[in-house]
């Protein structure tokens, strides 16, 4: 029973800090991003911005899942749905995770 209150315990808590704690992040975070930029500078060219310069960023590609319904920490790329992206990711991981343990765990030879 001890058990049970503290995986409850847990998952209430990584669900208030996902959905949440969430709203009080950076929007703009990323150190990576800001590494990649060394060397460029975002200038605006016929009313797009683009980069000038020397820099990792200017190689960079959208990935193959950009476009996935969790992708950049929202749903559905609605900047507002940060804490449901959040709480949607800590239930699939915890599902995932609980999943595979419950599969791997040792079973009785009785």
């Amino acid at each position: 029973m001890r058990k049970r209150g503290f995986f409850v315990g847990f998952l209430l808590v990584a669900l208030v800090i996902a959905g949440a704690v969430s709203y009080l992040a950076d929007s703009n975070p990323d150190g990576l991003d800001h590494a990649t930029m060394v060397g460029c500078q975002v200038v605006e060219v016929d009313g797009a911005e683009r980069l000038a310069g020397d820099c990792i960023a200017q190689r960079a590609r959208e990935h193959q899942f950009s476009s996935s319904p969790l992708a950049d920490y929202a749903v559905g790329g609605d900047e507002r749905s940060t804490g449901m992206a959040g709480v949607l990711g800590v239930l699939l991981t915890l599902g995932l995770a609980g999943g595979l343990f419950w599969l791997l765990r040792k079973r009785s030879t009785t």
